[in-house]
């Protein structure tokens, strides 16, 4: 039986195999946004049914050193920072994500209502739009989206972060098999996260506020 051949995948440079949840203001800001994130163990929906009765969750499909760059170089259209969650496009595909559809505003109506999540106002002759198609938008069209530490990445500044957080957790588990073992309850397991520390891939930052005493990200209870 013959196999069916199918070409490799086309490594590019200004597109990723990853999608990429950034958190925007001020770096202080968005440190807090980071931690709350982790805090809730899931992604929420903020704005989008407010703005226009769709749920979405974003994304950016665009690589990180990209993002680096222009987060690095301060471009005035970009308000994202150094803090985020990354995850496998295919994963976000198969629970309903999509890349946005860039178009006139008029143009929205002309989608199924199903579909409308999708939408995003692109208009290149008025000069009063913004241009956001650098940012490879892709939404997911739900409130929320649980933390799942064997499909997700954390993506912090420096390695300051990823520091406190293994010590922040190994302490954790320290405490919870002291606590459970003469109770008999499942203690808290060393968990999988994962840390793409934006330094080391050569992206100067700048401005990076400390990692707070208390963060780690979300335990695992019972090896669950």
């Amino acid at each position: 039986m013959t196999g069916v051949y199918v070409d490799p995948p086309i490594i590019r440079d200004d597109l990723s195999s990853r999608l990429v949840h950034l958190t925007k203001g001020t770096p202080d800001e968005a440190a807090a946004s980071f931690c709350s994130i982790l805090k809730d163990k899931k992604l929420r929906d903020f704005k989008g049914w407010e703005e226009d009765g769709c749920n979405r969750i974003c994304f950016s499909e665009a690589p990180l050193s990209k993002l680096g760059q222009l987060i690095a170089s301060a471009h005035s259209g970009f308000r994202y920072q150094y803090f985020g969650i990354t995850l496998e496009k295919q994963w976000l595909f198969e629970r309903g994500g999509r890349p946005v559809i860039y178009q006139p505003a008029v143009e929205r109506e002309l989608l199924h209502p199903s579909v409308r999540f999708r939408h995003v106002t692109y208009d290149p002759v008025d000069p009063a739009q913004r241009d956001v198609t650098f940012e490879r938008e892709w939404r997911l069209p739900a409130a929320e989206l649980p933390l799942d530490p064997f499909a997700m990445t954390l993506v912090v500044p420096t390695r300051a972060w990823a520091y406190r957080a293994r010590d922040g957790r190994r302490g954790q588990v320290q405490t919870s098999m002291l606590i459970t073992r003469g109770f008999g309850g499942p203690p808290m397991t060393e968990d999988p996260w994962y840390f793409l520390v934006l330094e080391d891939l050569g992206i100067p930052i700048s401005a990076a506020p400390a990692p707070p005493d208390d963060w780690f990200p979300p335990p695992i209870i019972g090896g669950l």
